[in-house]
């Protein structure tokens, strides 16, 4: 855990002084490759041309920082993927049937998109629409190449709209369900766009068996309070590539929810920034990795505002041989961004031999002007006092390593506040735990 606050003593009351110990309140001797203002959005999304003849790219220096990756709208503008990338060491491009390689060889996203079912409250409007709608391209930059192909040849988005003021709960949830149409690589888009002070909840429900690059796009504007549930749970042959880019307005929260269940190899990247101040971002995860499943998150929340507030959960399960999960978590904290208050979390559990966890925390700060921010990760079999306090009380060994699983992703469930989904997915680990081998 990274010490990251001052304790000092005064007429005998602890208090906690605003900045880093080593760094005075200017931050100096920081470094001075990361840019003033982030490469998700902001100018250089105003440069993007729906045409195609414009990009917000080239940002920064690639690898020195989160910060300092390339990002673009154009495919070519990234080199071929070798998996010697930082951002791509721990995938098994092996397997990603070809969603790395387009463009190469006449390597392509020709296959049809997701059929999108919809059910939702009245006031939420939900349309397809062109590439050329003024509404895409607002949120963020693709940061990796599969995502800039992805953009580049998806030829439909839907397109999400929760008006000015609209008051959502759990009871008038907006559904996608998005059913996949084969083994052909394709592309598709999504925004969701929650308009001042708007209140409300989308769930986008991916099924079926699919070989997918997809961008998604999450305009949270002023005031806004807008929770988003991803699943993925796929059959069991799909390979999915999911980029989930995220704006926040001023004094606006998102709570943002990743659950990664069903397919083959599942990449998640959401990356999470500010436009205001006084905006809160969560970010939850849950993933229950079994033999043979590749499952990477790679999260990004870039902190370029003052004031903001941000907090990552992500906890998953692994069993059965050759299971593997994957979590970077990557938060930028800039200059400007003075008043930041970040926590970010990861915990794996591993149920049996052959599986493997990879947790890789990164905290990055350029101001000690802050509220707190700081990192843990933890990756382990059952806790033996758990196990023992249970069937001590007359509990069997196997009834007990459920419940100590149930409780460990309960954290995550209840987090949603959705009655019907968090019962949808409490069954879903029961089934994952009903096949663990014994």
């Amino acid at each position: 855990m990274t010490e990251l606050t001052e304790e000092k003593t005064t007429g005998g009351k602890t208090w906690s002084q605003g900045f880093i110990k080593g760094m005075n309140e200017e931050g100096e001797q920081l470094s001075e490759i990361n840019p003033e203002t982030g490469p998700l959005g902001g100018s250089a999304a105003k440069a993007h041309s729906h045409g195609g003849d414009s990009h917000g790219g080239g940002v920064g220096v690639p690898d020195s920082s989160r910060a300092g990756r390339l990002t673009s709208y154009k495919m070519a503008d990234f080199p071929l993927i070798t998996g010697r990338e930082e951002e791509w060491r721990f995938t098994p491009l092996k397997r990603m049937r070809g969603l790395d390689r387009v463009g190469v060889k006449g390597q392509e996203l020709s296959g049809p998109a997701p059929v999108v079912e919809v059910s939702k409250p009245d006031g939420v409007t939900v349309e397809t629409v062109g590439r050329d709608d003024s509404r895409i391209g607002k949120a963020g930059i693709p940061e990796d190449r599969v995502a800039a192909a992805a953009w580049e040849n998806f030829t439909e988005a839907t397109v999400v709209t929760l008006p000015a003021e609209f008051v959502g709960n759990a009871e008038n949830v907006t559904t996608l369900t998005l059913t996949g149409q084969g083994d052909v690589p394709a592309a598709a888009h999504i925004v969701v766009h929650a308009k001042k002070f708007a209140t409300g909840v989308v769930v986008l429900d991916h099924r079926g068996s699919a070989v997918l690059s997809e961008n998604i796009e999450i305009l949270v504007e002023d005031g806004a309070n807008l929770t988003v549930v991803s699943i993925q749970d796929w059959n069991d042959d799909t390979v999915h590539a999911s980029a989930q880019h995220i704006l926040v307005g001023r004094d606006a929260k998102v709570k943002h929810v990743v659950v990664n269940l069903g397919g083959n190899l599942l990449r998640t990247t959401p990356a999470a920034r500010y436009s205001g101040t006084g905006a809160e971002v969560e970010m939850y995860g849950l993933y229950f990795a079994d033999a043979g499943q590749h499952l990477e998150q790679r999260l990004f929340v870039d902190h370029s505002t003052k004031n903001c507030k941000s907090r990552v959960t992500y906890k998953g399960a692994l069993q059965g041989d050759g299971a593997h999960a994957v979590w970077i978590g990557d938060v930028l904290i800039r200059k400007q961004a003075e008043g930041t208050d970040t926590y970010e979390m990861n915990r794996n559990l591993i149920l049996t031999q052959g599986a493997r966890a990879d947790s890789v925390p990164n905290l990055e700060i350029e101001t000690g002007m802050i509220e707190g921010a700081g990192h843990a990760s933890a990756t382990g079999r059952f806790d033996d006092e758990q196990l023992f306090y249970l069937q001590a009380r007359g509990i069997a060994e196997d009834v007990a390593r459920r419940l100590v699983v149930r409780g460990f992703l309960n954290e995550v469930i209840q987090h949603i506040k959705v009655p019907a989904l968090e019962e949808r997915l409490r069954d879903a680990v029961e089934r994952e735990l009903a096949a663990t081998p014994q």
